[in-house]
């Protein structure tokens, strides 16, 4: 059998083994054949366009039978020079159930001593294999600076009992950021956003903590308890105003009662940073979620709060919110990104999930865009002008605080 080092030929034969079934039960399966290569080949790039073809033909799946021989590449190249090779080895040996790999991971993962970012790469190569084994250790990771933010995101995968009395006991000691990622994760699972709505109501997070998209996601629970938990906290909330004009004149006065110089441009930044930046960008920075609006019509107030305050009323397919509900009872709202039959990759406001097919219950998509109405309504009004005089700036200004 000739192979060539040329990637997309390895990696066609690496799909062709998985996304084929029929080749599965034929005797000419490659697979065997890749393996056996790769156990004898020496040469480095051509082991590595031979695991990166593994890799992108497993992808999206949880676990995959391991192949024969496999145990003896992962013996091999587990001690290779080249770290890609080895990052590269453990992550199929995961998706190959191996038992060696999880271990060794789980090791590097909770080991203090080891750099952020080995740790870090080890807790994504564990995620993707679901261990069920992993919420006592992401619980444990919350009191690490380093490796919170990332565990916080990932306990939302998991519906575990103690994950929001965890979650909460280190709430106060968080950033913006880490805030924001924790509040996602407790909005998630409806019996998370009991224990939120709970600690809301006994002052454990701030009232004015949950933004519009927050409580929309709190709503696709579609959990009567949560319901009138928002209702008895907030009031009545509504999907939308039923007169767009009037409340976009009110903030038009709102902002010129302000003066000459209704606002502030630093304070503004800090201010979009906690309610846009984690889907939109602004001068190279932000999220991309949603559209770029570094070139939009920011300078004109009107055009500026008809976009923010009637987001509804244009929408575009590419920015329509989908609602994915996975089958163990999370609820997950953002934009598909790319579906096939094995996965669909979802941009959330704070991340980009993978999720397989077969654990996804339903999708909906909504005929709502991604960006929520009552963006501006937690806040307070100097709030609001500092907020639209920063995004009616031609530039970038220091954030508030930062050396000018």
């Amino acid at each position: 059998m000739r192979i060539t080092n040329h990637l997309s030929l390895v990696a066609l034969c690496a799909f062709c083994t998985f996304l084929q079934p029929s080749v599965h039960a034929a005797t000419s399966d490659p697979l065997p054949q890749l393996v056996q290569i790769l156990s004898e080949n020496r040469e480095p790039q051509f082991q590595l366009d031979i695991l990166r073809g593994l890799s992108a033909a497993v992808r999206g799946q949880r676990s995959v039978p391991m192949p024969k021989g496999w145990e003896s590449v992962e013996t091999k190249l587990s001690q290779s020079f080249h770290p890609d090779i080895r990052t590269l080895v453990e992550s199929l040996s995961l998706t190959f159930g191996s038992e060696k790999a999880l271990a060794s991971l789980k090791k590097t993962l909770m080991d203090n001593s080891m750099e952020p970012g080995a740790r870090r790469a080890a807790l994504e190569s564990l995620l993707g294999t679901r261990d069920a084994s992993l919420p006592p250790l992401l619980q444990q990771l919350l009191k690490n600076s380093d490796l919170r933010g990332q565990a916080i995101r990932a306990l939302a995968s998991y519906d575990d009992p103690k994950t929001p009395d965890a979650i909460l006991s280190v709430y106060s000691s968080l950033n913006d950021g880490e805030k924001r990622d924790a509040l996602n994760a407790l909005a998630s699972r409806a019996a998370y956003a009991k224990t939120l709505m709970a600690s809301i109501g006994d002052g454990r997070v701030a009232k004015n903590a949950l933004t519009a998209d927050l409580i929309r996601q709190l709503r696709n629970l579609k959990n009567d308890d949560i319901n009138a938990a928002l209702t008895k906290v907030y009031g009545t909330i509504r999907d939308a105003d039923p007169d767009k004009q009037k409340e976009i004149q009110r903030y038009v006065q709102l902002y010129r009662a302000g003066g000459s110089q209704p606002g502030e441009a630093s304070r503004g930044r800090v201010v979009y940073n906690k309610v846009c930046a984690q889907c939109h960008m602004l001068f190279d920075e932000g999220g991309k979620v949603g559209p770029d609006i570094t070139g939009a019509n920011r300078a004109d107030l009107n055009y500026l709060l008809e976009t923010i305050l009637d987001p509804n009323a244009v929408i575009p397919n590419d920015y329509r919110a989908s609602t994915i509900e996975t089958k163990d009872g999370r609820s997950i709202t953002g934009i598909v990104k790319q579906q096939d039959d094995k996965a669909v990759t979802i941009a959330t406001q704070t991340e980009t999930l993978v999720l397989p097919r077969n654990e996804i219950g339903s999708i909906q998509q909504s005929e709502l865009s991604m960006m929520p109405e009552g963006l501006l309504a937690p806040l307070q009004d100097q709030e609001v002008r500092d907020l639209i005089y920063y995004l009616g700036r031609p530039g970038q200004v220091p954030l508030s605080g930062e050396a000018k």
